[in-house]
């Protein structure tokens, strides 16, 4: 009786190998883009949050304004990342991920190409704050990376996607500088929002199909985050450590445009094309994750955080003497991606390890560095008004001693050997 379907089973290989190639191998083909893919998509969708930057010049000469008058565009876009955080990257846990990845990154595509048709900041803001809220795919990815990583690589893994993100930043920056030079700051979003729709629905097809948990309110995750937060210190330091960090370099880094571009004793006069060039400086950072994720691996996340506030509070003084010395300032464009990317590889990871819940973990972490961001470009923006280059500098002084005093006194109880 069992030779009988014995023969069959024997010979199945044989006779349909050319048959059941092509679906054993679809999967594997999905396997081998997955990663490749989520860290394209993530430098893409991660440079509409710092479109605008690099075009402040551009779009204040189109609206008949200032550079410092529209410096405000840049917090726009990270306020509106984190408001898109908060609510929807919760939801990968409880909606078709696939599903979501794509609606997204459609509506942030639809929202860059009604930004590139205003005539008035307003409305621009308006489309910068809805494009930078749909703008949440990589984090919606982030935790789904870290769960499919071998335990002893997942830092790794984590730092893949940060190194794409971070390209994203450089590209945003350095491509969005030269294409808005050449051809309008307009041309620049509708390039962008090609780019993120094609590049959204191309990783929403190779996600893997998941089965998401309906039970309970469909905002679950967003009303658990105090909870998660009281309950696990290691992710609190983490947050409030990255929210400093972040904030010293987004101070910076969305107020070089106005010093490059100044004439006179505020800036370096450059053309809007030259001052993004600057930004190929935060390769860096791209270069950095990987080794940050091997250092994280090896020697735990704390280390490597006060290794990175270390290199950031080097870079303050240099940034100061950058506002007259050339090579100061890029000497400081380095060491201030390298410590920021160091920072996010070692403290996301922590974040995404500490707690039961990683996408709700995730969330928290990741809106507490863009909250910190957003609020230190609004105060540096001000700054610059008032006090120039040498305000700005304050502003992210200020905020890495914040994010590191906040955070000297160690809990009593601690959730993990990586944190401190």
């Amino acid at each position: 009786m069992s030779s009988s379907p014995a023969a069959p089973t024997t010979r199945a290989p044989a006779d349909g190998k050319v048959r059941d190639a092509p679906v054993q191998q679809r999967p594997a083909l999905r396997s081998r883009l997955f990663l490749p893919l989520i860290a394209v998509c993530t430098a893409a969708t991660a440079a509409n949050i710092y479109i605008a930057a690099p075009l402040l010049p551009l779009i204040a000469r189109d609206f008949g304004s200032t550079p410092s008058a529209v410096a405000w565009l840049a917090s726009v876009a990270q306020f509106g990342y984190a408001a898109g955080l908060l609510f929807f990257a919760p939801l990968g846990d409880r909606v078709n991920r696939r599903r979501l990845v794509a609606v997204l990154t459609l509506a942030a595509a639809a929202a860059l190409v009604a930004g590139a048709a205003t005539n008035g900041t307003y409305a621009l803001a308006g489309a910068v704050l809805v494009a930078s809220a749909a703008t949440v795919v990589p984090q919606l990815l982030v935790p789904l990376v870290a769960q499919r990583a071998p335990a002893h690589h997942r830092a790794r893994h984590v730092a893949a996607v940060i190194a794409g993100l971070f390209t994203g930043i450089v590209a945003a920056r350095v491509a969005g500088g030269l294409a808005g030079q050449a051809f309008g700051w307009r041309w620049v979003f509708l390039g962008a929002a090609a780019l993120t729709a094609l590049l959204g629905v191309a990783t929403a097809a190779v996600l893997p199909r998941e089965t998401p948990r309906h039970g309970g309110p469909l905002f679950a995750g967003l009303a658990a985050l105090p909870g998660v937060l009281r309950g696990s210190p290691d992710l609190w330091r983490a947050c409030v450590r990255q929210a400093g960090m972040y904030g010293a370099w987004s101070a910076m880094w969305t107020s070089l445009a106005l010093l490059l571009t100044g004439d006179g004793d505020g800036g370096y006069g450059m053309t809007t094309a030259a001052a993004g060039l600057f930004g190929l400086f935060g390769l860096a950072a791209s270069v950095v994750a990987p080794l940050a994720g091997g250092l994280v691996d090896r020697f735990g996340a704390a280390r490597v955080v006060r290794t990175a506030y270390v290199v950031a509070a080097v870079s303050v003084p240099l940034f100061w003497l950058g506002g007259h010395v050339m090579a100061a300032l890029c000497a400081a464009a380095v060491l201030v991606h390298v410590a920021l990317v160091a920072s996010h590889v070692a403290n996301q990871t922590l974040a995404l390890t500490t707690t039961s819940a990683p996408a709700t973990a995730n969330t928290a972490y990741v809106v507490a560095g863009f909250a910190g961001g957003a609020t230190a470009s609004a105060l540096a923006g001000s700054a610059f008004t008032h006090w120039g280059w040498g305000g700005v500098c304050a502003v992210a002084g200020a905020w890495l001693v914040l994010g590191w005093a906040t955070t000297a006194v160690r809990p009593r109880r601690a959730t993990g050997v990586t944190g401190g």
